[in-house]
């Protein structure tokens, strides 16, 4: 069977036999190993054992050249440079190869040939006689003739396949062991090599071989670690080195070599890469007599093969879901980091699943450090995407919320793998610093808000330019500007909360106390320009005294010279007010801000109800919105309030001016009386009416009515030197009043009585100051000073200031009750105590 698997035909065998047994005869009770079998070979064969002479020369050859290496290239002792033994070996060999050599017993070639042969072939390293004679055992010859011996286990006719006999041709071959220097050890290394190359050579097809070298290969491993000789070490580690390459190979991308379907062979292959390496690095601590650091070879093997495995399969998901996303035909097409994020969890799962059990083995954290190195990877093309990103768009959220999910299910795969760990995975953990996608998500939503908020501002702006405040522009009577403003807040609110997100609650802050500001903005510009009551009330002209004379003499003189001081201030507050200002236009912006305050509470509403409906639900949140454009609120009610002073002293002291203080009572009262000026200011709320929002219409003629009742007191108390009292004048005053109010109540239709009651209060309580006697208010006058001023006021009765706070009790409105006193004892009480002038 042997000569069969060795190729070898039944006449070569024939020939070897008769060779040996001639040997055998020749040299009675010699062992093999004292014979150099080549040698013997050579003598006892004549080319008559041969078919031809060609066959025999070749035999011969052969033979010689089996001397040459065993004697000369590579002998188990080192050649002595001194011996001349092996020069004339290379000459007789050379001459042979050239000329066939003469074998007969008695040639002088052949005895010669034999003469050095020995001499080689017996030499010791100590010099002693030894029975053994070295021809075959010289490194690595030994190794290469026991290897052409050991394929003899492969079966002829199916190279995969080993002998069913291979017990017996093994015991066979391990004969030659005491002929070429061979012991269990180098058997070991050499038929590992041996089954792990034909595995390679046949295609890696048949794993049984694998399987049998993975099990020499621990034999190995308990060899190298008694075995100390140099060339064991040498081959040892031109070995392993050939097997850790081809193993390497496959385990750092063993994605792209085994599956579920191959798990064992995987295993198989880690344990022989892992094996090999372990050995290789004790076999080099060995050689150098160096104490290593203490480490897991095995661990840190592994650990590389599952690192640089994940990395190369990361790549190769990235072409396929870049592919995927390219693929135009698909509907729905999802953004390449979203494919690639669902594409790297299967894979995890799939890890997981298949190969951590195995490389668990070895290493207790396989499945933590395939998550650790996905993340990683993963994590890079993400930093590269955020770091380009620009502005806010859905194919943005979905990528950012897809790496979410990832980082969610690596972790979680993190987490079960490390339950037994000593440190229960802090370290895998550590290596997986958060993508912060939620952060990136907010930060740019706030960039987001920001571009929103920005745009609305310019959008305010632009409108407020062009804006013309004409009540006439729509029906509801309020500027177009502010429905277009609302509309874009509207649209922001809405396009916030579309964004597929779930931190709304937390973001929304930004976005409505932004819009708070712009609206607070828009207000602001809606009542600034408008004026306030001190804009719109005369100045008071300084005090003077009536005259003695009759009224008659001097007076029209002096209401003539009034009239015109008055017409040319009214002219030029008439002037001013024109254009985006004039009445009209203050009810314009009056309803504006009332219509903005209304739907800042729908807007407050739907955004809870937006709130209560998005993913980040959360009813304290919820809540706590009704607090969303409380400035803005305040402001409005704040600018209304305004609007509707600004608007109510514009009517009567600016538009009305000419009936009221250019006109009412100038003269003789009983022929410039109220009517004119409540005929005017009739029509103005007539129109007013029609104008104004009913929601703050009440307000507006309320304010009307206040400014008209200090207009009425202002015309009795500053009204100039143009006006002249008596104590007969009082009851046309009282009616003329009571005319005015009756206006604003209009026979029930108007104003609730006690609203009039309560703002006529200061007017009715000065009028009777004007009925009373000039002694008892010059007596009064002289008492509330002195109350006033107390001791300074014995000697001298200073000059009260003017308040503007009207009351019988009040210094300064007495003084100027006196002072447009038609009477001849109030003239010189005033002539006296202050020297006023008759007139300006």
């Amino acid at each position: 069977m042997l000569r069969v698997q060795m190729g070898i035909s039944v006449q070569t065998d024939s020939r070897v036999r008769r060779a040996l047994l001639r040997v055998a005869a020749a040299q009675l009770g010699r062992r093999i190993e004292s014979v150099v079998l080549p040698l013997e070979m050579l003598q006892q064969l004549k080319p008559s054992d041969f078919p031809n002479q060609g066959e025999y020369e070749a035999w011969q050859r052969r033979n010689l050249k089996l001397l040459e290496a065993g004697l000369l290239l590579h002998p188990l002792l080192p050649l002595d440079k001194t011996d001349t033994a092996p020069q004339r070996l290379r000459q007789i060999i050379r001459g042979a190869l050239e000329k066939p050599l003469e074998t007969g017993k008695n040639n002088e070639s052949m005895q010669a040939l034999r003469s050095i042969v020995l001499s080689l072939a017996c030499r010791t390293f100590d010099g002693s006689a030894s029975e053994t004679i070295h021809w075959a055992d010289g490194f690595p010859l030994n190794l290469r003739i026991y290897q052409m011996l050991l394929e003899a286990c492969f079966d002829v006719n199916d190279e995969t396949s080993v002998i069913e006999e291979v017990d017996e041709v093994l015991e066979l071959i391990k004969k030659t062991w005491v002929v070429l220097g061979m012991n269990q050890m180098l058997h070991n290394l050499c038929f590992l090599w041996i089954l792990f190359n034909r595995y390679v050579a046949t295609g890696e097809v048949e794993g049984d071989l694998l399987f049998a070298a993975n099990n020499l290969l621990m034999e190995v491993e308990k060899d190298s670690k008694s075995m100390k000789d140099p060339n064991y070490s040498k081959i040892l580690s031109s070995t392993l080195s050939a097997i850790l390459g081809w193993a390497e190979k496959r385990l750092l991308a063993y994605h792209n070599y085994f599956h579920s379907d191959n798990t064992e062979l995987l295993e198989c292959v880690v344990s022989v890469g892992v094996l090999s390496a372990k050995i290789m690095v004790e076999d080099i601590s060995h050689e150098y007599r160096k104490k290593r650091k203490e480490f897991d070879v095995a661990h840190e093997r592994v650990d590389t093969y599952i690192r640089s495995s994940l990395r190369t399969a990361f790549i190769m998901e990235k072409v396929k879901s870049s592919k995927r996303s390219s693929n135009k035909n698909q509907q729905n097409q999802l953004p390449f980091l979203s494919i690639l994020a669902q594409d790297v969890s299967t894979l995890a799962f799939s890890e997981k699943a298949i190969f951590s059990p195995i490389l668990k083995r070895w290493h207790p954290l396989s499945a933590g450090v395939a998550v650790a190195t996905l993340h990683s990877c993963y994590g890079n093309e993400l930093k590269q995407f955020v770091s380009s990103i620009g502005e806010l768009t859905p194919d943005i959220l979905q990528v950012l919320r897809a790496a979410e999910k990832l980082e969610k299910d690596l972790v979680q795969i993190a987490v079960e793998n490390s339950v037994d760990s000593e440190d229960g995975g802090k370290s895998i953990i550590r290596e997986m610093p958060p993508y912060e996608a939620e952060s990136v998500v907010s930060n740019l939503v706030k960039s987001w808000i920001k571009t929103r908020l920005d745009r609305l501002k310019e959008w305010v702006d632009r409108n407020l330019q062009q804006e013309v405040w004409d009540p006439r522009a729509n029906k509801e009577r309020f500027a177009p500007s502010s429905v277009e403003v609302l509309r874009i807040v509207d649209e922001a609110l809405e396009a916030f909360f579309l964004l597929p997100i779930s931190i709304h609650a937390a973001l929304l802050p930004d976005l409505t106390n932004g819009i708070d500001r712009c609206l607070q903005h828009y207000i602001s510009k809606a009542k600034s320009g408008c004026g306030t009551r001190s804009t719109f009330v005369p100045s008071m002209p300084a005090l003077t005294r009536c005259s003695s004379r009759s009224k008659v003499s001097g007076v029209f003189k002096k209401k003539e010279k009034f009239q015109k001081a008055q017409s040319r201030k009214s002219q030029v507050g008439t002037t001013n007010g024109n254009g985006s200002f004039g009445i009209p236009q203050l009810y314009c912006r009056i309803n504006t801000l009332q219509h903005i305050r209304t739907e800042l509470d729908v807007l407050a509403k739907r955004t809870i109800v937006h709130l209560r409906s998005s993913e980040s639900h959360n009813n304290n949140i919820a809540n706590g919105t009704g607090k969303a454009f409380e400035l803005s609120a305040a402001a409005c009610l704040e600018g209304i309030q305004q609007l509707c002073e600004a608007t109510a002293y514009k009517v009567i002291f600016q538009d009305l001016s000419h009936v009221l203080w250019d006109g009412l009572y100038v003269g003789e009262v009983s022929s410039s009386r109220i009517e004119p000026f409540l005929q005017e200011l009739e029509h103005y709320l007539e129109v007013l009416s029609l104008t104004v929002h009913d929601r703050v219409r009440t307000r507006v003629i309320t304010e009307v009515m206040k400014a008209s009742f200090d207009g009425f007191l202002l015309v009795l108390l500053a009204g100039g030197p143009a006006r002249a009292f008596s104590l007969q004048d009082y009851e046309t005053i009282a009616e003329d009043f009571k005319f005015l109010t009756d206006l604003f109540w209009s026979n029930g239709d108007g104003l609730p009585a006690d609203l009039i009651q309560k703002f006529s209060t200061t007017v009715k309580a000065v009028l009777p100051l004007f009925r009373a006697e000039t002694d008892s208010l010059i007596e009064q006058f002289k008492y509330m000073t002195a109350e006033s001023y107390g001791s300074s006021a014995k000697s001298k009765l200073p000059l009260p200031p003017t308040s503007g706070q009207w009351s019988p009790t009040e210094p300064n409105t007495l003084l100027r009750v006196l002072c447009y006193r038609s009477d001849e004892t109030a003239a010189k009480f005033l002539k006296k105590t202050y020297n006023l002038p008759k007139k300006l």
